[in-house]
C-alpha cells in the first residue's frame, strides 16, 4: 500500500499558498491530511481541498505534530521563526522565501536541474528565485550537451511576484491614467526602498533594493542562486532586473555563451525539444514565440527566439517565459516533494 503523506501549507492565503493548494489538488503523491497555516488575522476563512473546507489555522510552534512536509510562503521572517520546530517534528520543509537560499547547509533545488542535491538535505530545502529558476530551466540542458561560459540576462517580471498589495496597486493605477488622474505608488517598486514609482503604463528598473555595485538584491539572487544551483563558481553571470505592468508570467532576454564554438541553432533545438520542463515555441517565419500571457496557468517553461549573435561565434540569444506562481514559486515547490518521495527520501 502506497504510505500517505500529512502536509502542511505556512502561508496559505498569499498568492503562492493558493496556488500550492490548487496543485495538491493533482499532486502525484496520496495526501493523508492537508493543514492550511497563516496569521493570526486569517484563522476561521475557509478554502475548498477535494471537496472539503478546511479552515485556516494560525501558524504556530505546535502546529507541525505529525506533518511529513510542510510548504513554506508567507515570508522569511516567518520560515526563520517557524522552520526550526516544523523540522524538530519530524517534517521537511519546502520554502519559497530567500532566507535559507544562500546557506551552505541547505539544498537550492529546481528538480529539472539538480535533483541529486535532495540528498544533502538537514530537514529544509530551499526554492529558488521566480526568475532563476525559469532560466536554469532552460539553461541546464544547453550546459550539459555544450557547456556554458557565461549568461547575461535582463527580466521581465510581472506585478504579481511583489504580490496581493501590489497587483491592486497595478489595477488601481491603471484605473486612474485611463481616467485621467494621477497614479498612487506606495509599493513598487520595493516596499522597503525610500521612493515609490507607478508600474502602470510603465518600466521600473528596480527589483527589491539596492545593494553591492549598483545592483538589487534581485539581481544578486540571480547572479548567485544560478551558480548555486548548477554547481559551478565559475560561470560568468549578470542580470538586469526589470518590474513591467503584467499581471502574470515573467519574461526573460537571455544571451549565453557556450563552450563549443560550432554550435548552430538548429543544435540548441535539438537538445530543448525533449528537455524537461521545456516547452519549444520558436518558428518566427509564423511568428511563433512565448509570450507571458499564454504561460499563466502552465507549469512548463517557454523557450523561443533562438538565434545565433551577430559578433560572437559562441553566443546566443534566447527567449524565456513561465508563470512565476506556478513553475517560478508553487510547483517547483510541490515538484521537489514529489521528487523526494519518487528518490526515497521522505
Amino acid at each position: 500500500m502506497m504510505k500517505e503523506y500529512n502536509v502542511a501549507i505556512v502561508g496559505a492565503t498569499g498568492a503562492v499558498g493558493e496556488k500550492m493548494l490548487g496543485l495538491l489538488e493533482k499532486a502525484s503523491f496520496p495526501i493523508k491530511s492537508l493543514k492550511l497555516l497563516a496569521s493570526k488575522r486569517s484563522v476561521g476563512k475557509v478554502k475548498t481541498f477535494r471537496g472539503q473546507e478546511l479552515q485556516i489555522e494560525e501558524t504556530t510552534d505546535d502546529s507541525f505534530e505529525g506533518i511529513d512536509i510542510a510548504l513554506f510562503s508567507a515570508g522569511g521572517g516567518i520560515t526563520k521563526q517557524f522552520s526550526p520546530a516544523a523540522i524538530k517534528a519530524g517534517a521537511i520543509v519546502i520554502d519559497n522565501t530567500s532566507a535559507f537560499r544562500m546557506d551552505p547547509e541547505t539544498p537550492l533545488v529546481v528538480p529539472e536541474v539538480n535533483p541529486e542535491d535532495l540528498r544533502k538535505h538537514k530537514g529544509l530545502i530551499a526554492n529558488p528565485n521566480c526568475s532563476t529558476i525559469q532560466m536554469v530551466v532552460a539553461l541546464q540542458p544547453i550546459r550539459e550537451k555544450f557547456g556554458l561560459d557565461r549568461v547575461i540576462v535582463s527580466t521581465y517580471q510581472a506585478v504579481s511576484g511583489a504580490g496581493l498589495h501590489a497587483l491592486e496597486e497595478l489595477k488601481a493605477q491603471t484605473q486612474a491614467v485611463l481616467n485621467g488622474e494621477e497614479p498612487v505608488a506606495k509599493i513598487l517598486p520595493c516596499g522597503g526602498d525610500k521612493k515609490h514609482f507607478p508600474i502602470a503604463f510603465n518600466a521600473l528598473p528596480q527589483i527589491d533594493v539596492f545593494s553591492e555595485g549598483g545592483y538589487t538584491y534581485e539581481e544578486w539572487k540571480m547572479i548567485n542562486e544560478t551558480k548555486k544551483i548548477m554547481g559551478d563558481k565559475d560561470i560568468k553571470v549578470s542580470a538586469t532586473c526589470v518590474r513591467i505592468p503584467v499581471m502574470s508570467g515573467h519574461s526573460e532576454s537571455v544571451y549565453f555563451e557556450v563552450d563549443d564554438k560550432n554550435v548552430s541553432v538548429a543544435d540548441i533545438w535539438e537538445v530543448l525539444k525533449d528537455a524537461p520542463g521545456v516547452v519549444l515555441q520558436d518558428d518566427t517565419a509564423n511568428q511563433v514565440y512565448p509570450t507571458a500571457r499564454e504561460s499563466v496557468g502552465k507549469n512548463e517553461t517557454f523557450v523561443g527566439r533562438i538565434r545565433k549573435d551577430v559578433d560572437v561565434d559562441n553566443g546566443f540569444h534566447m527567449w524565456v517565459v513561465s508563470d512565476n506562481l506556478l513553475k517560478g514559486a508553487a510547483w517547483n515547490s510541490v515538484q521537489i516533494a514529489e521528487k523526494m518521495i519518487e528518490m526515497g527520501l521522505l
